[in-house]
């Protein structure tokens, strides 16, 4: 061959790898675009919102993530070691799970009232930092109750997490730019369900034993040490509320189009004063149906939510390898990442919210029917268990669909301890639940569990009628509000698109 075939061969090669270097690129944006949602419609607000979501999907997504980490790795670890050195019996995993519960129920109100006065760039990476060193401690515990009293704590710090992330995304987002992101924020705290998983299974194989510690101890430490980088992230770039931020990364023109996209906070939108806000918050009929609709969702979470199959499998150990009962799990938290952002993306295409509720519903009918049949084949039982990950599909239901109904009003402090009160509702449910109807001493067979949860499939379904009444109530009352605010909105881009031309 000739040099010039040879550059030819090797430029039609370059060209090759450039295309298809091209198509990843652009797919990967049409897949990043479906799923945060179609882009703005000026230059200056697509840049506004490609800032947010680096800097707070990022801190919101990790520290979720890390969040769910922590909860899976206990469930791992209990399977892989924990159970045995300490002596812990099925009811003693309900326990642990139920203390933990206890404290994030009992952790949320105070977050959702001290974010209005400290900064929540300064006090969410503090909550991070303080429940990375609980997570470490964890690996000394020599006894059930001193684990609990452990596990007590690090649920008061991670209370802050959840609802304070949601309450952040629905500061800075749009209506039909939230339900994606809450999609993809409650979808990271999966991904770090299954990271547990794998890191478990990693752990067990080649640190067991190392430095005279167990494998499950390796997993609490290094679970841990990899939590602190995203509090070192959030006390460097997280950018608070719109109306209080300070982010250097955003030049004082953004700032003000932030301020515009969302309706203005009211004048009392931080007071805290407790008559007040006891006033504004427990005398409203909003705040009621709100917070009974979180435990209600909740409810139907159950078998996903406390780790049921992982149960399952090791009761069935002898069929199972240690590597497979931690993996296998995994399949339940992919289908809940798919069903999760499937189901936000039709609320944000469609602005209809009750057809996803109904497809979830529906799915968890079949999870329940399956299982409350007893010795069914092994099949039925990883199809069914497989199928509950759907229930995941209610996360940006519950919490996306208040955050819009809560932010019209422009009520900042209302909005905070309602969406932290929706989460107690959720907590206060699994201090009692898990134990009564999804209790580890009931493996392989939650009968109890199976017919409740076809219960609170019907409860559901009657519930979300009413939350769909008072949406459609909200958006009459401020309707004006929001009028004003798309004119505010229009009039800040066209003077941002003046300076940039200047």
């Amino acid at each position: 061959m000739d040099t010039a075939a040879k550059n030819e061969a090797i430029g039609s090669r370059v060209r090759s790898k450039n295309l298809i270097y091209r198509l990843i690129i652009t797919q990967s944006l049409t897949l990043i675009a479906f799923f945060l949602g179609a882009a703005a419609s000026t230059k200056e607000e697509r840049r506004l919102v490609r800032k947010l979501d680096f800097f707070i999907m990022v801190y919101c997504c990790f520290s979720y993530f890390f969040n769910f980490l922590d909860r899976a790795a206990f469930a791992n670890a209990y399977v892989a070691g924990l159970r045995e050195d300490l002596n812990m019996t099925g009811g003693d995993y309900s326990n642990v799970l139920a203390v933990t519960t206890a404290g994030m129920a009992i952790g949320q109100l105070p977050h959702g009232i001290v974010i209005q006065k400290v900064a929540p760039r300064i006090w969410f990476p503090s909550m991070v930092v303080i429940w990375a060193a609980l997570i470490m401690v964890s690996a000394a515990a020599k006894t059930v109750t001193q684990l609990c009293v452990i596990r007590f704590f690090l649920g008061l710090a991670e209370a802050s997490t959840y609802a304070g992330a949601i309450y952040i995304i629905s500061s800075w987002y749009k209506p039909d730019e939230i339900s994606k992101r809450t999609a993809l924020f409650t979808a990271s705290g999966q991904v770090g369900t299954m990271f547990a998983g794998v890191m478990m299974a990693a752990i067990h194989k080649g640190m067991n034993g190392m430095s005279g510690l167990q494998g499950w101890q390796w997993v609490f430490l290094i679970d841990g040490i990899i939590t602190l980088p995203i509090a070192v992230f959030g006390f460097l770039y997280f950018p608070d509320t719109p109306d209080r931020t300070q982010a250097k990364y955003l030049s004082a023109d953004e700032r003000n189009l932030a301020r515009s996209r969302l309706p203005a906070i009211c004048e009392d939108g931080h007071n805290i004063m407790p008559l007040s806000l006891v006033k504004r918050v427990l005398m409203a009929p909003i705040f009621w149906v709100l917070f009974f609709w979180s435990p209600v969702c909740a409810a139907i979470e159950a078998f996903p939510f406390q780790n049921n199959f992982l149960l399952w499998l090791k009761h069935h150990s002898d069929h199972f390898t240690q590597t497979q009962i931690n993996t296998y799990p995994l399949g339940v938290q992919t289908v809940g990442i798919v069903a999760n952002m499937l189901a936000a993306w039709h609320m944000d295409a469609t602005s209809q919210r009750i057809p996803a509720a109904i497809v979830a519903i529906l799915f968890q009918v079949v999870v329940g029917s399956t299982l409350l049949v007893r010795d069914i084949p092994f099949a039925g039982t990883f199809f069914a268990f497989y199928l509950s990950g759907t229930a995941y599909a209610v996360n940006p239901l519950i919490f996306g669909w208040a955050g819009l109904i809560l932010q019209r009003s422009g009520d900042d402090a209302v909005r905070s301890v309602t969406l932290y009160s929706m989460n107690i509702g959720s907590m206060v449910l699994w201090t009692f639940w898990g134990i009564l109807f999804y209790s580890g001493a009931d493996t392989p067979y939650w009968k109890k569990g199976c017919i409740v949860l076809l219960v609170c499939c019907f409860v559901m379904f009657c519930y979300m009628w009413l939350v769909y009444k008072v949406d459609k109530h909200t958006a009459k009352k401020y309707r004006d509000r929001m009028c004003l605010l798309l004119r505010e909105d229009d009039r800040i881009t066209g003077q941002m698109a003046v300076n940039s031309k200047q």
